[in-house]
């Protein structure tokens, strides 16, 4: 056994080891505060508190740089005075110049440093003597600095061992807020993630649902990032024929993406009740011009597809050319005759957008966004373009109208390269064979002859329109003056009842009138497209009731042969055949 005793542990030794347990047990403290906390900013007030005690300074401050690195902002604050959400210059002030040098530093009378910033002194009448600050570094990264003031008792200095242990702290919280912003920035990143994924049902549920595409009408939509600001839209309408239209939104991202939901929304719920693509288009565009985020506008086509007839009635507000292809393999594009929607609140024309009338005559309409023409089909740069579109379009003139859609899109590269902007296709087919019978569309029997048909909008102002096309038919046929205003007063009224009755005072629906010779008889159709009528309370009142109603019913009745309701195209609507016998002048065939 040695003889040598124990040497007696100084009392300056057993301090130090309690300090260095102490600190050990802080800096395990504050490591488990940022670990287990939800919120940073708390965090770290806990952290300057905790640190502003234990090197027993009258107050603490903890300064983090911005994203720019230009300005540092006090986060947390405790002790002498309060000054969070103070922000200085990176390069200004104590602070400023610890973090510029990454070194940290004792200043034991900040009266002697030009670089002290006495404002706050100032504004509170608190006086700060001395100043200990250290750096937050993690490695190169650079996030801030803590700074102490005016250590408590003794001769009120901060020494080199308080600036060691404050380097300490100051490292181990540099480290912990870096892995905060990291966690904070990968909750972030999830967070909208998921608002991203639900932006994308929320758009998909915008498009035509599957099974929603039919042989005459479907579309595809393919966005080049998570959301689009394209879309497409078609819907049947309650006289059988179906509406449709096509959209691309200025810009990308986010506000792109609300401002297409905004007005395929828009389009579609007023589309069910304007039956006009012109007037519809510019209810849309005064919506957007009051709503939308300046300098956004939207380019877009709608129209009005009659699958019965082959005809499409659209208007073009600022969009691409749609493509006409005839059965011939011959293309016509028909360019845009009215600004994008949200740049000028009145629309080119009174009564709206101008308005083209395409006769398919079974040929193929098709509406695309430059995303299409614009797309990569290659690694070396090559767009699809116009060309590229028709060919591929012509290539593919005998298969269904979705495998048609898939061709063109399909030779787009994937992936940002190939696809730099959203690609959107919409097609409308003309399908002659899939046409109901002649018969069904009002026509009559063999011999009938179709002298004139007019689809007009169902308005007070265009019954002189009908009239004269009634007077000119009979003319026509060379019939008696008499019978010919006889008729065309019959007409009137019957037109006039669509008119005043069938749309509920509305003045967007629209009528079609048809007229005819079958054999001997001149026969007149006319047919709205609204709700069915009660055909009990369609009849004639006793010539005695002179209240208003039912006499232009009695008067109809009077003048021609026969007068009925029969089925109309698709039983869409209401369809009034009257008939009368002809009367020709004396030396008429």
């Amino acid at each position: 056994m040695s003889n040598a005793q124990a040497l007696p542990v100084s009392d300056t030794a057993a301090e130090d080891a309690r300090r260095f347990q102490a600190n050990l047990e802080l800096l395990a403290e504050m490591s488990r505060d940022f670990a287990v906390s939800r919120d940073l900013d708390a965090a770290l007030l806990k952290a300057v508190d905790h640190i502003t005690c234990s090197v027993d300074a009258e107050g603490g401050a903890l300064f983090l740089l911005d994203e720019a690195q230009e300005n540092l902002e006090c986060v947390a604050c405790v002790g002498a005075t309060e000054i969070t959400g103070l922000v200085i210059a990176a390069d200004k002030g104590i602070v400023g110049r610890v973090v510029q040098n990454d070194l940290g530093e004792i200043v034991r009378d900040v009266s002697k440093d030009p670089n002290f910033f006495g404002g706050v002194d100032e504004k509170t009448g608190y006086t700060t003597k001395s100043i200990l600050c250290a750096p937050l570094t993690v490695k190169d990264e650079r996030i801030g600095a803590i700074e102490l003031i005016n250590k408590r008792g003794g001769d009120g200095l901060f020494d080199p061992d308080d600036l060691h242990f404050l380097a300490a702290l100051a490292s181990s919280a540099a480290l912990a807020i870096l892995n905060a912003r990291q966690a904070e920035a990968l909750v972030e990143q999830e967070r909208i993630k998921r608002e991203l994924e639900l932006a994308r049902e929320i758009q998909s549920s915008l498009l035509p649902q599957a099974g929603g595409d039919t042989a005459v009408i479907a579309g595809v939509n393919q966005p080049a990032r998570e959301v689009s600001g394209d879309f497409f839209d078609h819907f049947p309408l309650d006289d059988g024929r179906v509406c449709f239209c096509l959209g691309d939104v200025s810009g990308k991202g986010m506000n792109a993406a609300l401002l297409m939901a905004k007005t395929a929304s828009l389009y579609r719920c007023l589309g069910k009740a304007v039956l006009s693509p012109g007037r519809l288009l510019a209810l849309v565009n005064r919506e957007i011009c009051e709503t939308a985020a300046r300098g956004m506008f939207v380019t877009m086509v709608g129209g009005i597809f009659d699958p019965r007839t082959g005809v499409v009635k659209l208007a073009n507000a600022g969009h691409e050319p749609p493509l006409l292809l005839t059965p011939e393999g011959e293309f016509q594009a028909f360019e845009a005759d009215g600004p994008p929607l949200g740049i000028i609140a009145d629309p080119p024309t009174k009564d709206g957008y101008p308005e083209t009338e395409i006769q398919l005559n079974g040929g193929s309409l098709w509406i695309f966004t430059d995303g299409v023409t614009e797309g990569y089909i290659d690694g070396e740069g090559t767009e699809l373009g116009d060309a590229g579109v028709k060919r591929i379009l012509a290539e593919t003139g005998g298969k269904p109208l979705t495998e048609r859609l898939q061709a063109v899109v399909g030779v787009i590269k994937p992936g940002e390269y190939g696809m730099r902007d959203d690609v959107t296709l919409l097609g409308v087919v003309d399908d002659v064979a899939a046409r109901p019978p002649a018969e069904t569309q009002g026509a009559a029997a063999a011999g009938s002859e179709t002298i004139m048909f007019l689809r007009l909008p169902a308005r007070a102002d265009r019954l002189r329109v009908i009239r004269q096309a009634v007077r000119s038919a009979l003319e026509y046929l060379v019939c008696e003056d008499e019978m010919t205003e006889e008729v065309i007063l019959a007409v009137d009224e019957a037109c006039q009842n669509v008119v005043r009755h069938a749309y509920g005072g509305r003045d967007d629906g629209e009528i079609a009138v048809e007229l005819r010779r079958d054999g001997s008889d001149f026969l007149v159709d006319i047919q709205d497209f609204a709700a069915p009528v009660d055909l009990d309370t369609v009849k004639s009142r006793d010539l005695d009731d002179i209240r208003p109603g039912g006499l232009g019913v009695h008067l109809i009745r009077e003048i021609m042969d026969d007068v009925q309701f029969v089925t109309p195209p698709a039983g869409v609507g209401n369809l009034l055949q009257l008939r009368k016998r002809l009367r020709t002048k004396a030396g008429a065939s």
